[in-house]
């Protein structure tokens, strides 16, 4: 199956579900429902969570709360998702850079964004040594987690249905980063 056929299948798999089932609510309450329990992880085991001390950049989460606004901490901070179609910067295509909204640290460029069809800024290559990723075991499945190598906010998941030539898809919250135009 071509890279295309697997969006344009992700894509109506998603809108007939989200449609008939109330998948999209259902998802959405789950993470809520996960992160401020505490279990993120799908077992009695607390979320593993990525330690400040490792980033060039730290602060305490009162100091995070001052500078982000309450969206950008639940994701950031908490490992959070935005819900699909709700960020401007999904459908911002303009020349420019997209920076962390923590750290403002040069995340991607516009030349290598695409649209993805899933309602969240989507890119095949981030900048060179921009990002890190970990592996999350949340809602009783295996991904791989984006997040700034500086200050290790939680960016979003990388899957590997994305265009030529990486074949990755940097599925991002569009609340975790900020859009400077060129």
């Amino acid at each position: 199956m071509s890279n295309q056929e697997n969006l344009n299948r992700r894509q109506f798999l998603w809108s007939a579900g989200s449609k008939t089932l109330g998948i999209a609510g259902v998802a959405g309450a789950l993470t809520y429902y996960l992160i401020n329990s505490g279990n993120n992880s799908g077992t009695s085991e607390p979320m593993a969570v990525t330690k400040d001390e490792n980033f060039e950049i730290t602060k305490t989460e009162a100091e995070w709360k001052t500078v982000l606004s309450p969206e950008q901490f639940y994701v950031l901070r908490k490992h959070g998702t935005e819900r699909a179609r709700t960020s401007p910067l999904d459908k911002t295509y303009e020349p420019g850079t997209y920076i962390c909204a923590g750290c403002e640290l040069p995340l991607f460029t516009s030349e290598t964004k695409f649209d993805s069809g899933t309602g969240w800024p989507s890119f095949y290559k981030p900048i060179e040594g921009a990002v890190a990723t970990t592996v999350d075991r949340s809602l009783f499945m295996t991904r791989t987690e984006v997040h700034c190598h500086r200050c290790g906010g939680h960016l979003g998941h990388v899957f590997e249905d994305g265009p030529a030539p990486t074949g990755l898809r940097y599925c991002m919250n569009g609340v975790a980063m900020k859009f400077i135009p060129a």
